[in-house]
């Protein structure tokens, strides 16, 4: 499978660093508005091709598949322009700023029968997939308590970072917000009501959120922010048993199960940083013929994206280009 990458930034080392663990991939491609980044990065990894433009890469007629990686408000444009090129897409998350993105990506992949995923690469680490697998089948009983949270320091960034510019999505819902709401979504599915409160930087950054998901047998409370770290470990808890995943939940490698009648802890492993696991997913889709993962489908991007939507919506963050609108 032929790669190429655009956003030649800090996971796009990761993903590049990854992509060379895998038996069946080759990164042929990678491009930059800054040529001179694209040359360094593209030399680093080995990579074919070298553009100082995104549309040459997605005219490559060597490159098979685009690993998207720059800031969330270019997500849904890029996307639609790799796939009205005839690309397969994996784009990091959010697919989109918001739902309306999401539901054009997901139009343009079907009307050019092209596949497209959201990289939402926790879904697809061993750890998450084992915890979903126990939850599912009952072992901890019926879920009545999640909590999950994904915290750290960013208030020493440059106001005019990707995280703290709210110019580009800034702020921490999108970022890493996303994660323990996707946690919540992938065990107990789409809440029956949402509470979120949000505090904000003195340039209009949403900063640290708190989040509460009530369902009709549970609740969720989930927690991002830049304002302090946090432990970053879950819990998922029911009438019968616990499941801690242990730190850093959303890249674990074990968790430990405590039921009625014993204690014990899953050690996982996971190849590289874990990116390994969604990009086999990618070939497995792509080499069967499927435009969407059974994993993490379209309808869960959309899905995610109208979470997402409503959690801005009741904290009262509305980006400056939205307004504009």
């Amino acid at each position: 499978m032929r790669w190429g990458i655009i956003g030649l930034g800090k996971i796009a080392n990761t993903f590049a660093k990854d992509l060379q663990l895998v038996e069946d991939a080759e990164l042929v491609a990678v491009a930059s508005r800054d040529i001179e980044k694209a040359k360094v990065f593209g030399q680093a990894y080995n990579a074919k091709y070298i553009y100082g433009s995104y549309n040459e890469l997605f005219t490559c007629n060597e490159v098979d598949v685009v690993y998207i990686a720059t800031p969330h408000t270019s997500h849904a444009v890029l996307s639609i322009a790799a796939m009205r090129l005839g690309k397969h897409v994996l784009c990091e998350k959010p697919a989109g700023i918001n739902s309306k993105e999401v539901a054009q990506i997901i139009t343009v992949a079907r009307e050019y029968n092209v596949f497209f995923m959201e990289a939402l690469w926790s879904r697809f680490n061993p750890t998450i997939k084992k915890v979903k697998e126990l939850a599912d089948k009952g072992t901890i009983g019926t879920i009545g308590f999640l909590s999950a949270s994904f915290a750290f320091y960013a208030m020493d960034r440059d106001e005019e970072s990707r995280l703290l510019n709210p110019e580009f999505g800034g702020g921490s819902i999108l970022d890493i917000g996303i994660y323990p709401i996707f946690l919540s979504y992938l065990l107990l599915g789409k809440p029956n009501d949402i509470m979120a409160t949000s505090n904000f930087s003195a340039i209009g950054t949403e900063i640290q959120t708190s989040i509460i998901f009530k369902y009709a047998k549970a609740q969720a409370i989930l927690y991002s922010g830049f304002t302090s770290d946090s432990d970053m470990s879950a819990e998922i808890s029911g009438d019968s048993g616990t499941i801690n995943i242990l730190p850093r939940w959303h890249e674990a490698t074990s968790f430990s199960l405590k039921t009625t009648d014993k204690e014990e802890v899953f050690n996982i492993p996971k190849l590289g940083k874990g990116y390994t696991h969604e990009i086999k997913e990618v070939h497995s889709c792509i080499n069967e013929g499927r435009k969407e993962s059974s994993l993490w489908s379209y309808t869960n991007s959309l899905d995610l994206a109208n979470l997402l939507d409503e959690v801005r919506k009741q904290s009262g963050v509305v980006f400056p280009f939205e307004a504009k609108k």
